[in-house]
């Protein structure tokens, strides 16, 4: 039978070993810690590695699924031959000015209807039932009234951009804090004082939130204005190796699309968090 003094003992070595298990566990999280940035490029990689041994393996045909050196020589000689720079500008050129014009206007819709409430009942319900509309049936309407010139890809890319700003905005700015708009009330603030001082930094994350998914879909707009008539751009290069049954300018086109995209989100990111930190200030 065990005394007291061998009980306290075996308790302090107990509580000993615990800690010197977690501690170790802490130890070995900071040694395997990897950087926040990198973390997002495991399953990617990871994927390719094993997309790369399958394809070598022959598990993948050639013709249908590329090895990924394959669609990266093949990026490598788009670029060599200028058609990379040549169809991925006209994309960014037509992404950028579709998504400021369907932005600005999916502004300023969006701060009229959260702000005015009978603009939001006249306005609201017509601009929800357009918003369910894919984006593959406006083309042929919109090659319609514009055709196949700039004017109608541009317009195309601007309503994907419109309606996440507008949707956003909007319901941010009919939701914010009553509390706030009483305190701006006290202070005796005008409309546009209201506007800029209270309700503006109030729907600001929500608005930035807006913008971003806008740009996404401006994203997936270009694809369809692009392949629908277009004889420039990374839409067009896709069909282009559709109709000469090349796989890898396919896979390298929807690589391009991906990392496009990517990269101007992350400018809108950057700039997003930027605003919120001035907000905070």
């Amino acid at each position: 039978m065990s005394t007291p003094e061998q009980n306290i003992t075996a308790y302090g070595f107990g509580k000993f070993r615990r800690q010197a298990a977690v501690a170790g566990t802490h130890v070995t999280a900071k040694r395997l810690r990897i950087p926040e940035r990198l973390l997002g490029a495991i399953v990617p990689v990871a994927g390719l590695v094993v997309w790369e041994i399958l394809s070598r393996a022959g598990v993948f045909p050639p013709n249908a699924l590329p090895a990924p050196t394959v669609i990266a020589q093949t990026i490598l000689d788009l670029a060599r031959s200028g058609e990379l720079w040549r169809h991925s500008g006209i994309t960014l050129w037509r992404i950028v000015v579709g998504f400021v014009i369907g932005a600005g206007v999916g502004t300023v819709v969006g701060g009229l209807t959260g702000y005015v409430p009978i603009a939001r009942k006249l306005l609201d319900p017509l601009l929800q039932s357009l918003r369910n509309i894919p984006s593959m049936a406006w083309v042929p309407l919109f090659l319609l009234w514009l055709g196949i010139q700039e004017s109608s890809k541009i317009s195309l890319i601007a309503l994907g951009a419109f309606f996440p700003v507008y949707l956003n905005l909007s319901s941010g700015m009919s939701h914010v804090d009553p509390k706030l708009i009483e305190v701006g009330k006290v202070y005796r603030l005008g409309g546009l004082q209201m506007i800029r001082r209270v309700i503006l930094p109030a729907v600001l994350p929500e608005y930035l939130v807006g913008l971003r998914s806008g740009l996404g879909l401006a994203w997936m707009f270009v694809v369809a204005a692009e392949i629908m008539g277009a004889s420039r751009g990374l839409g067009f290069l896709m069909i282009d190796g559709q109709m000469t049954g090349r796989a890898s300018v396919i896979l390298a086109s929807v690589i391009l699309f991906a990392c496009l995209g990517k990269a101007t989100d992350f400018v809108l990111e950057v700039v997003g968090k930027r605003l919120l930190r001035y907000k905070t200030k």
